[in-house]
């Protein structure tokens, strides 16, 4: 697809990741809606893509995730693309973790990114794009994020059983599965301490890898050799 004159809707725009994302899909002249939880940082994020339209959700009301993109499809007279960088982490071994920390990471993790996606199957125009975040964790769950990396697995599973799905229809499904980046996300963790990590990737080279995935019709991003990233069509 071509960036310049699509319209995107960017859920968890407030996130280091995802402001990054929309900020470059606006200067690539796309035209994005915005939408987080954090309304200080919405606005700043608006106004960094030229005053888009924004909008307020908590990631545990999944009918407000529908609506979110029933709202941007409104706002932005159609959508084309809806990229979901929603997501929380938390440490801890898995007698450690609560029931009630392991409900938030499935629904900020799985549930909120699949609502948003399911609701955008039947708007987003046919040629078009539904992506997520899921992470490396997929690949190798860590001793010490079980619930975690369980989330981050049913997204993954989910996007790739709609990849099928979706073959007729005509619309690209887009996994996002990133190593760490430098973003402060395990700084953030809800419950736990991390590990040391090391230094992660710029958020510039996420962004760009996405980018790329966007224009190219591609299925997966993925680590690459060293510090790169793969765009796997």
């Amino acid at each position: 697809m071509q960036i310049r004159g699509a319209r995107m809707l960017v859920p968890g725009a407030t996130g280091v990741l995802g402001s990054a994302l929309a900020s470059r899909l606006h200067e690539r002249g796309a035209a994005v809606a915005v939408a987080g939880r954090d309304r200080v940082a919405l606005a700043r994020v608006s106004r960094a893509c030229g005053d888009a339209p924004a909008h307020a959700f908590d990631a545990y009301d999944l009918a407000e995730c529908a609506r979110t993109v029933t709202w941007a499809a409104d706002e932005l007279g159609g959508l084309d693309a809806v990229v979901v960088c929603v997501g929380s982490v938390a440490f801890g071994r898995a007698e450690e973790v609560s029931d009630a920390v392991a409900e938030h990471l499935v629904t900020a993790d799985s549930l909120a990114p699949t609502a948003f996606l399911r609701a955008a199957l039947s708007l987003v125009r046919p040629g078009g794009v539904i992506a997520a975040v899921t992470g490396v964790v997929v690949d190798r769950a860590p001793a010490g994020m079980a619930d975690y990396a369980a989330a981050k697995a049913a997204l993954a599973a989910w996007l790739q059983a709609v990849r099928r799905e979706q073959r007729t229809a005509g619309t690209t499904v887009l996994e996002i599965r990133l190593p760490h980046l430098e973003t402060g996300f395990a700084r953030r963790a809800v419950s736990g301490t991390p590990p040391v990590l090391p230094a992660g990737l710029p958020v510039e080279y996420a962004v760009d890898a996405i980018v790329e995935a966007l224009t190219s019709g591609a299925r997966l991003v993925r680590p690459g050799a060293g510090a790169t990233l793969d765009v796997v069509r």
